[in-house]
């Protein structure tokens, strides 16, 4: 099971936080989580984007076939 996989404890997060520090340096966590919230964000527009197009696609598809019957 995959959500199993991703349940991590606090010995784990911790270890996952120290292992950041050790790699990354306190200065650069602040850019790191930046350059990630940029990331994410960009996503869920193109994301949203994709949907709408769907979402249009699906209602001009209904309209022909309506104007078909007719």
């Amino acid at each position: 099971m995959v959500l199993g996989f991703f349940s991590l404890g606090g010995y784990e997060i911790f270890a996952v936080i120290l292992v950041v520090l050790l790699l990354f340096g306190g200065k650069k966590i602040p850019e790191l989580a930046k350059g990630l919230g940029k990331g994410i964000k960009e996503f869920n527009n193109a994301r949203a984007s994709i949907e709408e197009e769907i979402k249009d696609g699906m209602k001009e598809a209904d309209r022909k076939k309506i104007e078909d019957k007719s």
